[in-house]
């Protein structure tokens, strides 16, 4: 029996400098890369030759290029707009506080809103994930038996998990995902059954902890 396996490791981009505390979803935003150390140790524990994916959006390809700076070995990113933040519609730039205090009893936990509420001019979580899914699949598909490194956002590493455990979006908005965190996804394809699993190896794994916790992943 042969398997095919591809391992997706994912990194949520640095703190976005947000001083007004703004929700900001898919504004584009620049982020703070001065704390070098943790994108040295990320630097360390990434694989070699992988394939490398970002968002269009700067804050993963900046946070890319400071890991690349740090000693990661890695090409030039390929950058997938389907991988971008939830989009909260006219939602995006409005004061978090003030927001807040409008939702009152509404205000969700864990997220903006949540998982199947659509912003105005905007969409859900639940959106997130449909749109997330294709390409995930895509990727697995072209680039299967490969290491992807994906630099890219806490509502999309989310829908990601989602997708490889089947989880439903209101469950998978309880998963705490952040700045810099390092979470992994393997998909195991069997070659001659024909069919594929997911594993979840690590989520939301700070790298400054232990490096030794995943040298045997």
């Amino acid at each position: 029996m042969e398997t095919l396996i591809t391992r997706w490791w994912w990194i949520r981009h640095a703190p976005v400098l947000n001083a007004e505390n703004i929700i900001y979803g898919q504004m584009d935003l620049n982020v703070d890369v001065s704390s070098t150390k943790i994108f040295f140790q990320l630097a360390e524990m990434l694989p070699s030759n992988p394939v490398l994916i970002t968002s269009d959006l700067k804050r993963t390809t900046l946070t890319a290029d400071a890991i690349a700076r740090a000693g990661g070995k890695f090409p030039k990113p390929i950058k997938e707009p389907a991988l971008r933040e939830q989009n909260f519609g006219s939602w995006q730039g409005e004061p978090r506080d003030q927001f807040n205090i409008s939702r009152g009893q509404e205000m969700h936990r864990f997220w903006i809103a949540p998982a199947f509420e659509r912003p105005p001019n905007g969409e859900s979580f639940a959106d997130l994930i449909a749109r997330v899914a294709p390409t995930i699949n895509r990727i697995t598909t072209s680039c299967a038996g490969r290491d992807i490194i994906c630099v890219s956002h806490g509502g999309t590493i989310r829908a990601a998990i989602a997708v490889a455990l089947d989880l439903g979006p209101e469950r998978a908005l309880s998963i705490n995902i952040a700045n810099c965190s390092l979470t992994r996804l393997d998909h195991a394809f069997d070659k001659e059954k024909k069919t594929a699993i997911w594993s979840l190896v690590m989520v939301n794994f700070d790298p400054s902890v232990c490096k030794s916790l995943i040298d045997n992943a």
